[in-house]
């Protein structure tokens, strides 16, 4: 594993059947999930308990992070995709449908925390 790269101890027994599989796929290492940055960790977090409170499904999710990666690659065909940065996105904009905060609320929110200092993660 690289420096900075952080694997978190959520393995193919927390997420069932074809959530590892296809083109939603995330990135894995030895049967963990892959994060690089605690904002991953972060996101698909917030989306496994926005799935368990029913606000969206998890295969409404992935269809949407499916078609998130689809439209990236018919725009940058010759360039790989940041994985995490679509699986925000496809978060950013079902939250947004599902009206759980509008769309430039969670830019602004995104904007103010991505300006605080270094080292203030948390």
């Amino acid at each position: 594993m690289t420096a900075g790269v952080e694997a978190v101890s959520v393995t193919a027994r927390d997420i069932t059947g074809d959530e590892l599989q296809g083109p939603a796929a995330p990135p894995m290492v030895n049967g963990e999930l892959l994060f690089e940055h605690p904002w991953q960790s972060r996101t698909f977090g917030m989306a496994r308990v926005l799935c368990e409170a029913d606000v969206f499904s998890w295969d409404e999710f992935r269809a949407g992070l499916i078609g998130t990666i689809r439209a990236w690659e018919d725009d940058h065909s010759d360039q790989a995709y940041a994985y995490w940065d679509l699986f925000l996105a496809t978060l950013t904009r079902l939250l947004a449908q599902q009206q759980v905060c509008p769309e430039p609320e969670l830019q602004a929110r995104q904007t103010l925390l991505a300006n605080r200092p270094h080292g203030h993660d948390h």
